[in-house]
């Protein structure tokens, strides 16, 4: 796709500081045992781990159990990202410089994704995210599906054992249907924090202000 050359894009400096991302729980009490479940039952299919007294069945559907507690986690994670980008159109459509650039929602999924800022990438590593690439490609790729959290039983197994595939040609898909242009170099900021984080911040602010 012919993108316009992100350096000279009329981005006002005020504009360049973006909302803060931030991320709230997603999961249940039960998702941690539901993944680690899933994630054995997914070695013994594959003849790493012994399988024990376990049937075959009993380990397709621990792994189908996990796989959906995954797809919702994602479905929350990208209510979250999409919820961010439309505050980011916002604050760009604010200014007339920033408005004319031609920016929209997949400007900004491409910089989250592939040009988050080095502050992101380190708290995301903190936090134990080892390939948040794959996580936000894949809760954006679900986000352009799914209004709500979706039903095990509406979903056919085959996408449930897939979905990690369906996702991310799902991301690619909407990536693709205009030609947007590239704002990496452009020199945009931002945050991200957990919501309890976030509040917390906000109350210190509030006392001391």
């Amino acid at each position: 796709m012919d993108a316009p050359n992100t350096s000279t894009l009329p981005i006002p400096v005020r504009a360049r500081k973006l909302p803060p991302l931030i991320l709230h729980p997603f999961a249940d009490s039960a998702g941690p045992d539901k993944l680690v479940e899933s994630s054995r039952a997914s070695l013994m299919l594959q003849g790493l781990l012994p399988s024990g007294d376990q049937s075959q069945q009993d380990l397709d559907r621990a792994l189908l159990d996990g796989r959906f507690c995954e797809i919702r986690m994602l479905f929350y994670v990208g209510k979250d990202l999409a919820r961010w980008i439309e505050q980011c159109l916002e604050l760009l459509d604010r200014t007339e410089e920033a408005r004319n650039a031609g920016i929209c929602f997949q400007s900004f999924a491409a910089l989250l994704i592939q040009d988050s800022p080095a502050s992101v990438q380190a708290k995301l590593k903190k936090w134990g995210v080892a390939d948040y690439k794959a996580i936000f490609t894949r809760a954006l790729g679900l986000n352009s599906v799914f209004s709500e959290a979706p039903d095990q039983s509406v979903l056919s197994e085959d996408f449930i054992r897939n979905y990690y595939r369906y996702a991310d040609t799902l991301f690619a898909t909407r990536q693709s249907l205009v030609n947007y242009p590239e704002i990496s170099g452009c020199g945009f900021e931002f945050e991200i924090y957990a919501s309890g984080e976030y509040s917390r911040m906000l109350e210190r602010e509030w006392q001391e202000g």
